[in-house]
């Protein structure tokens, strides 16, 4: 793939995997199926975090240095819009069932939610201190935001755009997991 790959993401209904190329401004399309590069696709500036929705098989690609997210067609590889966000995109998180996307803006402590339908920011709210990690419950409509300097994770309800509560955890929280059958979040 390309030069520091960092980000990844899966497209299970496709077989494509998406790969973030951060020196080189570029996502690598991947043929599952055998392993090799379809294409690659130009987008923003030192990409990092990538989110897939396997059901419109849109690819959000977030560009930590210019302040963006690349939205992919996974049809055509190709860059359908680039969205303004907050300062300093890092990690995205996916709701297919409510066709949202949610942005950790590292630099400016918020997460931008974007509507996936019209590629517009709808709302950006305030977080912790530092947030990477973005986990996403579609059953229940919670967010898990990791904060990293705070020492926290914040939960957002995606019904109401509003954070619900700011969970204590481990030092510097980087990545979240969730098990959407079990309602359990995993941080690191």
């Amino acid at each position: 793939v390309g030069s520091y790959p960092v980000g990844i993401g899966v497209n299970s209904s496709t077989n494509r995997i998406y790969v973030a190329n951060t020196n080189s401004n570029t996502v690598s399309a991947i043929d599952g199926a055998v392993d090799t590069v379809l294409s690659t696709i130009s987008v923003g500036t030192w990409p990092y975090g990538v989110g897939v929705n396997s059901s419109t098989n849109r690819i959000y690609v977030a560009n930590y240095s210019s302040n963006t997210v690349s939205v992919i067609d996974g049809a055509a590889n190709t860059v359908l819009s680039t969205i303004s966000v907050g300062s300093g995109p890092i990690d995205i998180g996916v709701n297919s069932t409510t066709n949202r996307i949610y942005v950790a803006n590292r630099d400016s402590n918020t997460v931008s939610i974007i509507d996936g339908d019209s590629n517009t920011v709808l709302s950006t709210i305030l977080v912790g201190s530092l947030p990477y990690g973005v986990g996403v419950n579609f059953t229940t409509n919670r967010i898990y935001v990791a904060n990293y300097s705070s020492n926290t994770v914040s939960v957002i309800d995606g019904a109401t755009n509003t954070v619900l509560s700011t969970i204590s955890v481990g030092s510097y929280p980087y990545g979240v997991g969730v098990n959407s059958s079990t309602n359990r979040i995993y941080v690191a």
